[in-house]
This record gives C-alpha cells, structure tokens and sequence, in this order.
C-alpha cells in the first residue's frame, strides 16, 4: 500500500475543514438545525488547527506563535461573546465562520504558491480546498451583512443561474489551470501562455 505523505494529510485535512465550514454555514440557516451548524464549523476549525499542530514541522512552525494567536483569538471571542446580544449572535457567527473559510482559502493559496515539490493530488487537493474556502468565506460574509441590514435587498436578474453557473465553470478552469501549471513547472500560467 503506497504511503501518504505528510503535505497530502495537510491539504486533506484543510479541505475537510473548509467543507465543514460551508456544511456549518449552511445548518445555521435554520433555526432547528443552527445548534449544529455551530459544532460542525467548530470541529472544521478544530480539525485545520490540529492539522496545522500535527503536521507542520520546525523551522516551518512555530509553536509559541501558533498558542499566542489562539489564546488572543479565545480571548476576543469570549469577551464579544459574552457582550454581544443574543438577538445579534447569528450574524456574529457567520462573520466568525467566514473567517474559518478565509483562513482555509489562505492557507490553500500559501501552500499552492510556496513551491517545492507537489503532486497532483496535493495540488488538487489545495485547489480544491481554496475554492471552498472562498465561496464559504463569501457567502459568510453576504449572510452577515444580510443579518446586520447592510444588504437591504436581493439583487435578482434574468439569466442569473446561468451567470452564476458560467462563473462556477471559470473558477473550475482557472484551478485546472493552476494544478496543470504547477505540475510542468510553468507558475502564473505560462505554459498557457506559450506560443504554439
């Protein structure tokens, strides 16, 4: 059985929190299943930074900045917890789970620009955990600008699933590209690029 490397573990792990993430977002819609919507962004969040404590390794890593940011982050989530009022507390959660999805797309884009030797399945891995973590970002960041009444009204045309669909298809296309570009060796698309 061939072994799995260490980068490929990572890259999983950040794709299965980013996942949770959108997963949790969308059981905070309802009321009846917003409980668990909370849990489920909560372990996606757990699960990216036990990955990053398990696999990422000195002089990469370092430890006491890692519990620093967690224990300041803690901090500041428990004090805007407890001040924040209840009727507010949902859209205090979408911000804090699009957080979650930003800093997994963050991480994706790091790992996928930071050279080095890849493989295809790291690569897709990576690509594929940033767009996750894009759209959960995003679509976090509308939910709580609905929620806080900066987005009085949906915009709605003619056409639009056909819109979103095409855009859907270009981010497919543009992280094909990049997995194609790392794997020969082109960055920034270049072998795309290339005259004939």
């Amino acid at each position: 059985m061939p072994s799995v490397s260490t980068e490929t573990l990572t890259q999983l792990s950040y794709f299965v929190a980013a996942a949770l993430f959108i997963l949790g977002l969308k059981r905070m819609s309802s009321p009846v299943t917003a409980v668990s919507g909370v849990r489920w962004a909560g372990a996606g969040m757990l699960l990216a930074t036990l990955a990053t404590l398990a696999f990422m390794g000195a002089p990469q890593f370092n430890l006491i900045l890692v519990i620093a940011a967690i224990g300041i982050g803690g901090i500041v989530a428990w004090v805007s917890g407890k001040r924040v009022a209840m009727t507010d507390m949902p859209q205090m959660i979408a911000l804090y789970n699009g957080m979650g999805g930003g800093a997994a797309a963050a991480i994706a884009a790091v790992e996928l620009y930071r050279g080095g030797e890849q493989n295809l399945v790291h690569l897709t891995i990576a690509t594929i955990g940033g767009l996750i973590g894009s759209v959960s970002f995003s679509g976090s960041l509308i939910a709580f600008a609905k929620l806080q009444g900066l987005i009085t009204k949906s915009v709605r045309f003619g056409g639009q699933k056909i819109v979103n669909g095409l855009l859907l298809l270009a981010a497919v296309i543009f992280g094909v590209m990049i997995v194609t570009d790392r794997m020969l060796g082109c960055p920034s698309f270049r072998c795309f690029s290339r005259p004939p």
